[in-house]
Order: structure tokens, then sequence, then C-alpha cells
């Protein structure tokens, strides 16, 4: 993806960049949305970050709902997967903001998910809880009315917002659904299975068999895809739950190989977690 999305826009004119040729959003926005959704997952956040301001950019000077909302997910979901809650806070409360008031449906789904996610993670339990029910009806009317459109990151943030806020039992419900959601889309799938080990390694839900199943198949998925944030996590996940069944010797090497790769990537708030 990220090729594709480089040669798609080294291919297009300077002149042409608000162009639509056809398609709801300019191609200018459009890759750049995804190079940006393809780079964050990578690690590679400095790039991704480029792509973020310049997509930002054309797509403000649009003035068009969905190219500014598909602009403002994306580095939204960047700051997400980096750990800077209060920049991904500003960015998809934003796009919430002008997907509801452009009615762009589906967008507004994925950002009311974002959003459940980011406010449990800051502490925001009751904007939170707002946000999780919002989300789960949207989503739940889109399929009503046969939309299933990429539903597997929008049910794995509210699981990871409803882990948070300690609602085990929804979170492993929407666990389970961002994992069928998922069944062609092997990262979000990844993502899924690494929620279910949390919940696994949850000291009021402590299973170290499934916990440990959940983080190898997210592992599987993730490492030949190159998604290095997420294998830190797997990581960091197996650290604890080995530390919590006394196996001192691999806790280490899993914690080690998290707090490596967290300080590669300068994840600084993943490298305070894998340090406390």
């Amino acid at each position: 993806m990220v090729e594709l999305a480089t040669d798609n826009l080294a291919a297009l004119p300077a002149d042409w960049v608000y162009e639509y040729f056809g398609n709801v959003v300019p191609p200018s926005v459009w890759d750049r949305h995804f190079l940006v959704m393809s780079l964050a997952p990578l690690g590679r956040f400095a790039e991704a970050a480029e792509h973020e301001a310049e997509a930002l950019r054309l797509a403000e000077s649009t003035h068009h709902a969905y190219s500014v909302g598909m602009a403002l997910f994306a580095a939204g979901t960047l700051h997400i997967l980096h750990g800077d809650w209060a920049k991904a806070r500003s960015l998809i409360e934003h796009e919430i903001a002008v997907t509801r008031t452009g009615n762009v449906v589906l967008l507004l789904a994925w950002a009311v998910a974002s959003s459940a996610w980011i406010l449990a993670q800051l502490g925001e339990t009751s904007e939170a809880l707002n946000r999780l029910q919002e989300g789960e009806q949207l989503f739940e009317r889109q399929a009503a009315s046969g939309i299933a459109a990429h539903h597997g990151w929008g049910y794995q943030s509210l699981g990871r917002a409803c882990l948070l806020l300690g609602r085990l039992d929804e979170a492993r419900r929407l666990g389970d659904r961002a994992v069928e959601s998922s069944l062609r889309q092997p990262g979000f799938a990844a993502h899924a299975l690494h929620l279910l080990g949390d919940i696994a390694i949850h000291p009021d839900r402590f299973d170290a068999e499934r916990g440990e199943t959940h983080y190898r198949q997210a592992l599987a998925l993730a490492e030949p895809r190159g998604m290095r944030p997420l294998v830190a996590h797997c990581h960091l996940g197996l650290g604890k739950l080995y530390r919590r069944t006394g196996k001192h010797e691999q806790a280490h090497e899993h914690l080690t190989t998290a707090t490596a790769m967290y300080r590669e990537m300068d994840m600084r708030f993943w490298l305070e977690q894998s340090g406390a």
C-alpha cells in the first residue's frame, strides 16, 4: 500500500491536486490518507507525520466534509498508534464535528469509536461511555442498512475503551466481533487478537493459556507484515503474562524486546508502560 500510494502521488501533476477524477475524495488526499494509515502501523511515525500535515492542508482547503474527515481520521489514528492521546483527541474531536455537520455517517462511526478509546485512555469515563454507546449504535445502524465496511478497527476501538473502563464482558464481545469483521483484513485482525490477549491477562479474568494463544496469533499476523508497534505490544503482553506465572526469564526477554522496540520508534507513552 505504501509503494502504490507513493507511486500514485508521484504520477499526479502538481496542478491537479484538487481534481477528483470522479472519486469522492481527491487522490491527493486519498493517497496521503492511506500513506498515513499504512506507515503508522509500521512504526514509521516521522514519515507518516509528513504526509499527515500535507493531507490535512490539502483537505482543509477543499472545505469538503468527506475529504477533511478522511485526513483527520488518518491523523488521529497516527497519534493513537504513537500513544499521543491529547493530540489524537483534538484531531478526532475535530473529525466528529466535521462529519456530523456534513452527515458523513461512515467516517462518523469510526471517529466516535476512536474517541471512546481515547477518552477512556485519558480517564474521561462519562464521556467515554457516551461515545461507546453511540459508536455501537452507529455500527448497528450501518449493518442494518447493509453497510459492512471495515468495522474491524471500529469494534477493536470500542473493545479497547471497554477494557480500559473495566467492562470486560463487553470488551470480549467486541473483540470477538472485531476478529469476525476482519477475516479479509489481517492487519485489523492482528489488532483484534492483541485486544483479546490483553483481556485474557486482566487481573479479574486471568487466563494464561488463552492470553498466550491470542498474543501468538497476533504476532503471526503482525511480524511478517512489519507491524512493529503491534509486535512490541504483544511482547509487552507476553512479558506481563510470564511475569505473573513466575516465568521470570521469559518475562525479562519479552519485556526487554518491547522496551527496545518502543525506544527505537520513540513511542514514549508505551516506553513508560513497559518500564513500569
